[in-house]
Parts: C-alpha cells; sequence; structure tokens
C-alpha cells in the first residue's frame, strides 16, 4: 500500500470508549490519515504484527510493575524500529531527502521532555526522555550526536532510517507534484498500577515537508499532553491544526473546567479543532481511572488498546 497522496478530509468521528478493565491500560496509535487502496491481507497482517509487536512490549513493563512512562516508551521504541510507520526507521523524507524527527514525553506530574529536526539518536522517544531526566530545558531542537552519545543513547547515520520506500515516496511526491501527506505519527498513553498517566509520541514528519519544519508531536499542549487530574493523550494527524487548536490541552482544559467525560471531551474538541476547520486526525487518550479512548475523524488510524474481549486493532 502507498502512502496517502492527497489530504485525508474529514469524515464523521469514529470513537472507541473502553472502561477501566484492570489495574493498568495501554492505547497506542501508528497514525492517521486517507487511503488510496485497500490493504492487501498480507500488508494488513504487517501493520498488525508491528502494534500488535509494540502493544506487548508497553503491557509486559506494566504487568511487571513499571511506570506508565517506562511503557509509553517502550511501546513507542517498537514502533520507531518499524520501517512501516512514520517514526524512526522509515520516517517520512523531508524534501531534501533528509529525515528529520520530532518526540516528546509527559507524565502525569508535569514533567516532560522533547526534541525537534532529531537527525541521530536511533529511537527519539529515548532523546525526548533524556531531555526530560537529564536537562533544564523541556524542547531542544537540532540536538547533537555528541548530546545523545553523552547521554548512552544509541545513535545511527542518516542511511539508517532512509528506506526504498520512502524514497519512492518523495521521488512520487516531487516528480507529479503530489499533495504531500499530511499524516503519520506514532504514540502511547498508560496507566500503571499506582494509578500513574503518561503520553509519548515520535514522528518523521511530512513527506517532502521543509527542512526545519516541527509539527504537533514535540509541543506539549499540542500533539502530546499527560495531567494527573484529567488525561494522557498522543495525536496524530495535520499538524498545523492541532497546534492553532492546542488539541491535547483543549480536550484536559473540558474535563477540567467543564467537567466534562473523556469521550465527550474528545469528540467536542475533534469538531471543534479539527472537522469544523477541515482538519483530520486521531488521539489515543487515557484517564486517571484507566479508562480509554480512541478516536479519528480521518478515513482511518493505526492504533491498538485492549477491550472487553481483547485486543482490539484498528486498520
Amino acid at each position: 500500500m502507498r502512502d496517502e497522496e492527497m489530504v485525508a478530509r474529514p469524515v464523521e468521528t469514529k470513537l472507541w470508549h473502553v472502561p477501566a478493565t484492570g489495574p493498568f491500560a495501554l492505547a497506542l496509535h501508528g497514525g492517521a490519515g486517507g487511503r488510496i487502496e485497500e490493504l492487501s491481507a498480507e500488508r494488513r497482517e504487517s501493520f498488525e504484527s508491528g502494534l500488535r509487536r509494540a502493544h506487548g512490549a508497553g503491557r509486559a513493563v506494566l504487568a511487571d510493575g513499571g511506570t506508565a512512562l517506562d511503557a509509553v516508551c517502550a511501546a513507542v521504541e517498537q514502533l520507531e524500529d518499524d520501517p512501516l510507520f512514520n517514526a524512526g526507521r522509515g520516517a517520512a523524507l523531508a524534501a531534501d531527502g533528509t529525515v528529520e524527527h520530532d518526540a516528546a514525553v509527559m507524565d502525569d506530574e508535569g514533567r516532560a521532555g522533547a526534541v525537534a529536526v532529531s537527525r541521530h539518536a536511533k529511537n527519539p522517544v529515548r532523546l525526548a526522555r533524556a531531555v526530560l531526566e537529564n536537562s533544564t530545558h523541556l524542547l531542544l531542537v537540532d540536538p547533537s550526536r555528541d548530546l545523545a552519545t553523552g547521554w548512552d543513547l544509541e545513535v545511527r547515520e542518516q542511511e539508517y532510517f532512509v528506506t526504498a520506500a520512502r524514497k519512492e515516496q518523495l521521488e512520487r511526491i516531487h516528480a507529479l507534484r503530489l499533495a504531500a501527506p499530511r499524516h503519520g505519527t506514532v504514540g502511547a498513553v498508560a496507566r500503571d498500577r499506582h494509578g500513574r498517566i503518561a503520553a509519548a509520541t515520535s514522528t518523521g514528519g511530512m513527506a517532502a515537508q521543509s527542512a526545519g519544519r516541527v509539527g504537533d508531536s514535540p509541543v506539549i499542549g499540542a500533539g502530546t499532553y499527560a495531567r494527573g487530574d484529567s488525561l494522557a493523550v498522543s495525536c496524530t494527524g495535520e499538524g498545523e491544526a492541532f497546534i492553532r487548536g492546542v488539541v491535547s490541552y483543549d480536550i484536559a482544559a473540558r474535563m477540567r473546567y467543564l467537567g466534562a467525560t473523556l469521550p465527550d471531551a474528545v469528540r467536542d474538541t475533534v469538531l471543534a479543532e479539527l472537522t469544523s476547520k477541515g482538519a483530520s486526525g486521531g488521539l489515543v487518550a487515557v484517564a486517571p481511572d484507566g479508562s480509554v479512548v480512541a478516536a479519528h475523524n480521518s478515513p482511518t488510524m493505526f492504533a491498538a488498546f485492549e477491550g472487553q474481549d481483547g485486543l482490539v486493532l484498528l486498520t
């Protein structure tokens, strides 16, 4: 399946709400967008395997008593390593053919770390967490190779991140003057056994984007947000729209100030800040009680979360 080659028009919001099913919860997404052809059985199985593997990695952390932050980082790292998803290896290429990663993490105590235009770290989500743990700053742009290695993180040359499929995609966009896909991000949210929540998001951005462009993923309150009295949320979609609408914070504000439930807050924010403005995307969110919401107003979204009858996979 080729990536979408035109802007995905918003459709009626699809929303899944799963009440707390146990002592911990985890939900993840692998990007929201459009579709230009149906997934073949083989391709669907590949995407589902990647989602299942990522969910399993995060769930194992939670089952072993790990923190929500540990779990979301473990899940996102798996998606970054899978070239099918637009993050880490296999990320979308900028107009000049290079890879520029954005990522962020945040926990329910308000601690956050983010990176934009990351070129060296094998796993940008790990670099974002290192910013949280090792820096007095919150957001670093174009962090150096030496910084990553100084924090004992694995680094890679650009060739590692660039795949044949992404080269072909960029060539099609340039040759045919196609509208660049505006979707493609990975992320996860979790609640651990101690009631703590966290979110993580990672992306390669838009295919053929201008060098230096930064989307919503590393912007706290836009594509990533967590707050102990409301929710943890990770978003995917048209980044500029999520920034303008401060989408992840808007959901939290509706819960805090209006007393809205998580599903109602998500539905109302998507309508007000995305659909009504002709923008599309999706998100996964978890509340402090462990209830989970997945939603999108784009034609499709890749996601994984546990329902009442087992793991739910959206492709």
